[in-house]
């Protein structure tokens, strides 16, 4: 798994989450607990599939959140 995403912003997690499902593209979003706990403090992050980073990327890319993602390989 990759992280493509790291944020304290909850509708956008939403958001990626669902386009993300809607490709049928594997994903999780981990820290959601401890950012609850910590009063948002501490960031969401998307992890993404090896299999499926690139798609992943493209398909965030065209939805215009491309200046969301993190960089490559990080």
């Amino acid at each position: 798994m990759q992280e493509i995403i790291r944020t304290n912003d909850a509708v956008l997690i939403s958001a990626v989450g669902a386009l993300l499902e809607s490709a049928k593209i594997k994903h999780m979003v981990v820290d959601e607990n401890m950012s609850v706990l910590y009063f948002g403090v501490l960031p969401r992050r998307v992890l993404v599939d090896d299999n499926d980073v690139a798609a992943a990327r493209r398909l965030l890319n065209e939805a215009g959140l491309g200046h969301e993602l993190r960089p490559d390989g990080h």
